[in-house]
């Protein structure tokens, strides 16, 4: 972190700062992230869960800005496998010249390689056998008296509602169908609900997909941006 950033790098660097939502305009970035807060909404920008804002107080004085550094360093940079070291943070603070550009790059970092971890999890994920999870006891699968069933039946209608408390389809069958004929009904029906579920999973992970190839290709849309600029001025890559 101590390295510093060429002129190439660090209009990339600044290009990505400027993409994100902050709540103060980057005037002055040496001051601008010297309290921590700006770094802080970074982080949430990408990984919303990770930070509660209303922790880190915008502050001029040394001691506030400190404090919040330790909570970024020990809540929020240590589930992104990231640390500053205590000088650093101190340099930080004082608003030393030059300090926290590569403080920012290797942060960036960090939270790029997160992201492609998480999509990685998202994809790969065990197969799913929608029998196995909504498999009866094989005692119930036995009970073939009618009497038996219907009490278990009325039992499962109120499994058979999804979390929004919205009630769920489910099929009427007769009393006087042959029991054996009912439990495999159920059991397909069962099935079909299981595989419902499954297919809402997949969309909320492929929605987070699309969002993280969104995020990709904003990076890959400034990358080239930057370099057509350079070759425009004649200046080697």
């Amino acid at each position: 972190m101590s390295r510093e950033l060429n002129e190439e790098e660090l209009l990339d660097l600044y290009a990505w700062i400027d993409r994100i939502p902050l709540a103060r305009p980057k005037r002055h970035i040496t001051r601008d992230f010297s309290d921590g807060v700006m770094a802080a909404e970074i982080v949430k920008y990408f990984f919303p869960k990770l930070v509660d804002l209303h922790n880190y107080i915008p502050a001029n004085s040394t001691p506030q800005k400190l404090s919040n550094w330790s909570l970024l360093n020990r809540k929020v940079f240590s589930k992104l496998n990231f640390h500053l070291p205590e000088d650093t943070v101190n340099r930080i603070a004082l608003s030393t010249a030059g300090v926290i550009e590569p403080v920012l790059s290797a942060l960036r970092e960090k939270i790029d390689k997160k992201l492609e971890q998480t999509a990685d999890n998202i994809l790969d994920f065990e197969y799913f056998d929608p029998r196995k999870h909504h498999e009866r006891p094989p005692a119930e699968i036995r009970q073939t008296e009618a009497a038996q069933l219907r009490g278990e039946e009325m039992k499962k209608d109120d499994k058979r509602r999804p979390r929004n408390g919205n009630p769920q389809h489910t099929a009427q069958f007769d009393t006087d169908m042959d029991p054996r004929f009912r439990i495999i009904l159920q059991e397909k029906e069962q099935t079909v609900i299981a595989l419902q579920e499954t297919v809402e999973i997949l969309q909320m992970k492929m929605s987070r997909l699309e969002h993280l190839v969104h995020l990709k290709d904003m990076r890959i849309e400034e990358l080239t941006r930057h370099l057509e600029t350079y070759k425009g001025k004649g200046n080697p890559r």
